[in-house]
């Protein structure tokens, strides 16, 4: 009865702890998909985007030392509980600056023209100029970012204490089976999260509480903005939920076996060694006071810290998680603004391709590394050869190119000859009589096939319909005798792209597997500094109500990709460069501790020959002694 309770409870943890793993998996994936609508909604660059998704791993990095090594001493599964409400927390403040801020307004004319056919105006159409009001609001990305942080702390104590205690309670045969079945379905996260993300990009924002009749941008466009806060809200409750469990779960389950360092490889106790200054070990089970749990903190920090090849190894996977996290963070936006994709597409391709092959490519290297039975020299060398083989395939991306859109005065001049951008060349002598700010993004597509960055600034000065619908016409920069058309929203000339789309999944399907079969070495600047070097290449900033730069609108497509792709490839190039001491080091310590089990194996062969020696010589003196007693014995008898 006993072991069907332990089985029973054992049972309920793993379930739990696989919930929770798939709750923080989802959230966080879903953060990736939404960073486009972030920055829209609230008008800020990328870099900032960066810093709000790299907000998560400073809430991490600010407790999980501690966590790690105190909560370990204390009642697990309750601090794992209170993990999940604070993730639960921190995902429904994100969600919060949608119900406190007013609806999203953006830039358009055509909401304020219903039929001027009839009525054409001498001047060209402009933008209504918006009041300054309520422009403070923009700030509230502060508040997503708080969140992000709150979720970074709530989610530290669920991989380290869950797998401790699954380590605990399941015997060594057990264990791994256990841990792979709850990495397993954490894996399946990421897939839902992105999902999500597709589902609520096709929403619009203000959804219940506009008509969508009045709605004049499409899904496609650069300004829409989708439900990005209704992901969160599901995410929020998927989470608190997960923390219901582990409230009543025990402090600690018996051991399913006899554990002990007697079982330990030859190969494991190379590397994993008691810290010379611990003196003290306190079971789970055991009252310690703070203090007493603190005196061996830093000791076994320092003999951490203090092994050269564990130290490379860190450096090797923060430089190459820096690569990964900066390029699956931006590779939906990549995907958007390269291939000219909308955000619901490039996230349903994210969760249905990419994140299923990163999950084939894990689970095959684990089991390729138990079916060779890999040491720890093979394992390094295996893993360096499938991110090697990876980076050579992640250099055909740079071929995958998509031609820049042709917007007049930004990549084109008006005589439709390419420029470099200058925010000047939008007005020419075909608009010279129009009263157009330069800062507008309100795109036409132009009877002509180019798209122009206003209405105005293409020189139209009469429009039919509305909405969707509206059509400008006289426009004299579309055409020469200034009685061609253009309707709203950009040319959609995606040819070139339409055919290039297709190798460029394909080919990130195939490096997602081969460098995942190696393992997946979380960088924290990451995002930061790929959102920085990104904005370098915005060739159209979005303007703010009350003045200042806010979102990009349009990327020069050549620069975004050297850009990207670039900084991805020389992040790997970095961790190759330092692999190079570390395979130095790691063999000469193999070797070493090789050289001395050969000594002390010959040492042992010594003694025990020494042994048997004395044993021998012990032996014959009994045997010399029992005979001259003997002989004694019958001369005595004799006598």
């Amino acid at each position: 009865r006993e072991r069907e309770k332990r089985r029973e409870r054992s049972s309920m943890f793993l379930a739990a702890l696989s919930f929770a793993y798939f709750a923080k998996a989802l959230s966080g994936s879903y953060m990736k998909s939404t960073i486009t609508q972030l920055e829209r909604r609230f008008d800020i660059p990328s870099y900032l985007i960066g810093v709000i998704d790299g907000s998560f791993e400073v809430g991490n990095l600010l407790v999980i030392a501690f966590v790690s090594y105190f909560g370990a001493k204390l009642h697990r599964p309750k601090i794992i509980a209170v993990g999940c409400v604070l993730m639960s927390i921190g995902t429904f403040i994100i969600a919060l600056p949608h119900f406190i801020i007013g609806r999203y307004e953006f830039e358009t004319s055509v909401r304020w023209v219903v039929n001027s056919t009839q009525n054409p105006s001498p001047y060209c159409f402009n933008l209504f100029p918006s009041g300054c009001e309520g422009d403070s609001y923009l700030s509230m990305w502060i508040y997503v970012l708080l969140g992000n942080v709150l979720r970074g702390i709530g989610e530290t104590p669920v991989q380290p204490l869950g797998i401790s205690y699954i380590d605990d309670f399941a015997g060594e045969e057990n264990a791994a089976l256990y841990v792979g079945c709850v990495q397993t379905i954490s894996v399946v996260g990421p897939v839902f999260g992105y999902l999500l993300g597709s589902l609520c990009a096709k929403i619009y924002v203000d959804i219940g509480f506009v008509k969508m009749e009045t709605i004049t941008i499409t899904p496609s466009d650069s300004r829409w903005v989708g439900a990005w806060w209704l992901g969160y809200l599901i995410a929020g409750v998927i989470t608190l939920l997960s923390a219901i469990p582990f409230w009543f779960l025990p402090r600690s389950l018996p051991v399913a076996g006899p554990r002990g360092p007697d079982k330990c490889t030859a190969e494991r106790t190379r590397f994993i060694k008691e810290p010379p200054l611990m003196k003290h070990k306190y079971p789970a089970d055991e009252n310690t006071t703070f203090i007493e749990m603190a005196k061996d903190f830093i000791p076994t920090l320092r003999t951490l810290l203090g092994h050269p090849v564990y130290l490379i190894y860190l450096c090797v996977t923060i430089i190459q998680l820096n690569s990964l996290i900066g390029m699956v963070t931006y590779k939906p936006k990549y995907i958007e603004q390269h291939f000219r994709q909308s955000a619901s597409k490039a996230n349903f391709l994210m969760g249905v391709i990419n994140i299923p092959a990163v999950a084939l490519g894990m689970f095959s290297g684990g089991l390729l590394m138990k079916r060779l039975k890999l040491n720890i020299m093979e394992a390094a060398r295996f893993a360096f050869g499938t991110s090697l083989i990876g980076y050579i395939l992640s250099l055909f991306f740079f071929a995958m190119s998509c031609d820049n859109a042709e917007v007049a005065g930004v990549t084109l001049s008006y005589t439709m000859d390419r420029i470099s951008y200058d925010k000047h060349s939008v007005f020419a002598s075909c608009n010279s009589d129009c009263f157009c700010s330069s800062s507008d993004w309100d795109p036409v597509c132009g009877e002509n096939g180019i798209t122009y960055v206003s209405p105005c600034l293409a020189g139209c000065t009469a429009s039919a319909g509305s909405g969707k619908n509206t059509v400008f016409s006289n426009c004299s920069c579309v055409g020469a005798a200034g009685n061609f058309t253009a309707t709203t929203g950009q040319c959609l000339h995606k040819e070139d792209c339409d055919g290039m789309f297709p190798y460029f999944l394909a080919l990130s399907v195939v490096t997602s597997f081969i460098i995942s079969l190696g393992g997946t070495p979380a960088g924290i600047p990451a995002p930061i500094y790929f959102g920085a070097i990104i904005d370098t290449t915005c060739l159209k900033w979005g303007q703010k109500r009350c003045g200042g730069v806010g979102a990009c609108r349009i990327y020069n497509t050549t620069a975004y990709r050297i850009a990207y792709l670039g900084l991805t490839l020389s992040l790997r190039t970095l961790s190759f460069l330092v692999c190079i001491p570390g395979f130095i080091l790691l063999g000469r310590q193999l070797r070493r501790e090789e050289r001395s089990a050969v000594h002390g194996d010959l040492a042992n062969g010594g003694a025990e020959l020494e042994a048997l020696r004395k044993e021998e010589f012990v032996t014959s003196s009994a045997d010399r002694s029992q005979q001259t007693a003997d002989s004694s014995t019958d001369r005595e008898t004799r006598l």
